[in-house]
């Protein structure tokens, strides 16, 4: 019998699903009797239970079980003879008006919608690359040397300098009254490192231990404690320690404390630029992948389920109460977020969903075994022991899920800057990690 399915609007759809009474009633008979084999009630041994006593203390809830899985699998049967792509849960509830013998309900649904993708040779994409050069090398190598640095304390003449640590106590008072964070003892910092504010950086150069000093402080308007944004405070601090940095020597011993055997400067500059390779590599692909997606998103055309944006807009809400969580808020997991700050977010994420999936299916770009294996192999090879980071990925099919992902949408990519209109642009290394 032919699935009358009936259009409501747009992506939802409704179907009118008919049981005969007696199939329901002979599933809860049936059901009953096998509880009754196994149901322990006070006064009958395990086993012996009336069915009559069965029915009666456990009746509803086997009807109201029994109807939900047949109504359950009527619906999907009835979806797949209509060849519907269902988009989240239905809707359903009973019917009056049913035949007899028989007990109706209407579920109501969404579908998923026709993907329209246009003509991709007619898109404009901005495709950017990159280059590691001697100065990104340079760089990376003093943050080595940084990490390794040894302090030694200044004796009571020598002043705070850029590049110095610094130990002091601090108090902070806005018109007279002190706020919260504003006060701190043996709190330690980088001079001329960007670890403070600069105002209150260039307060402390030029003091010596045991200095005390007064200053105004104007906090910035889009500070990130609301409470003295835009707010001026007059802050007292004390020197307790100036410590003097010392770098390593860029000598064997130095690069062989970085794992490189070769021991030489050469060794260890190529060591880097291979690592730097591989984290511009990373980057450009993030880069290029987002404009290839803007541009798909921008040449598509389809309908959005409000299921599948109202899960995503959960899921995003969710996801803001872990990181509170995470954070050390108390009670995040109750923390009252408004959906509406997520849903255009969802919107483009189920957009871009739909859009990709259509891609792939119509093109074959789905993730090959060995593309896979490759981009795994890629990213444990900056790891000390590659082959356990292969065997972190390979164990578990979440993680497995998270690298189809990406190769899917590297796929894609390359498949889209071939029909595009792409303009090649050069950035420095500094713009593309964000140094700029």
């Amino acid at each position: 019998m032919a699935v009358n399915v009936e259009t409501l609007e747009k992506l939802e759809r409704k179907i009118t699903l008919e049981l005969p009474v007696a199939e329901i009633q002979q599933e809860v008979e049936a059901r009953l009797k096998r509880m009754a084999k196994q149901v322990k009630m006070d006064g009958f041994r395990p086993g012996k239970v009336p069915l009559s006593v069965v029915a009666k203390q456990y009746g509803y809830s086997v009807q109201y079980e029994v109807m939900n899985d047949k109504v359950g699998q009527a619906f999907q049967a009835a979806a797949a003879e209509a060849e519907l792509r269902i988009a989240g849960a239905p809707r359903i509830n009973e019917k009056e008006g049913a035949a007899e013998g028989t007990v109706a309900f209407e579920a109501i649904f969404e579908v998923y919608p026709e993907v329209k993708i246009g003509d991709l040779s007619a898109a404009e994409i901005e495709k950017v690359s990159a280059e590691v050069d001697d100065a990104a090398i340079d760089r990376t190598l003093d943050i080595l040397r940084k990490q390794r640095r040894t302090f030694t304390t200044r004796d009571e003449t020598g002043w705070a300098e850029a590049s110095d640590r610094i130990t002091i106590d601090f108090e902070g008072k806005i018109d007279g009254e002190p706020f919260d964070g504003g006060k701190a003892e043996a709190f330690q910092f980088m001079v001329g490192e960007g670890q403070m504010l600069e105002q209150f950086d260039a307060a402390v150069r030029g003091m010596k231990t045991g200095e005390s000093k007064t200053f105004p402080l104007d906090f910035p308007a889009d500070y990130h404690g609301k409470e003295v944004a835009g707010k001026t405070a007059d802050f007292l601090v004390t020197v307790k320690k100036i410590e003097f940095q010392t770098l390593p020597q860029v000598d064997e011993e130095f690069v062989k404390s970085l794992g490189i055997e070769a021991g030489t400067v050469e060794a260890l500059r190529a060591d880097i630029k291979k690592n730097l390779e591989r984290e511009v590599k990373f980057r450009l692909q993030a880069r290029n992948k987002a404009a290839v997606m803007d541009a798909l998103v921008a040449n598509a055309e389809l309908d959005l389920p409000k299921a599948s944006v109202e899960a995503e807009v959960e899921r995003l809400v969710e996801g803001a109460r872990a990181d509170l969580k995470q954070r050390g808020i108390k009670d995040a997991d109750k923390a009252p977020i408004p959906a509406e700050l997520f849903k255009d977010q969802a919107e483009r994420r189920v957009r871009l969903g739909l859009v990709v999936a259509e891609l792939v299916k119509a093109n074959n770009l789905h993730a090959k075994p060995e593309q896979i294996d490759a981009h795994i192999n890629e990213l444990a090879a900056s790891y000390e022991r590659p082959e356990e980071v292969v065997q972190w990925y390979k164990a578990d099919n979440r993680r497995l899920a998270e690298v189809e992902a990406i190769v899917i949408e590297s796929n894609v990519a390359d498949f889209v800057l071939g029909q595009a209109k792409v303009t090649d642009k050069s950035v420095s290394f500094e713009e593309l990690m964000g140094q700029a």
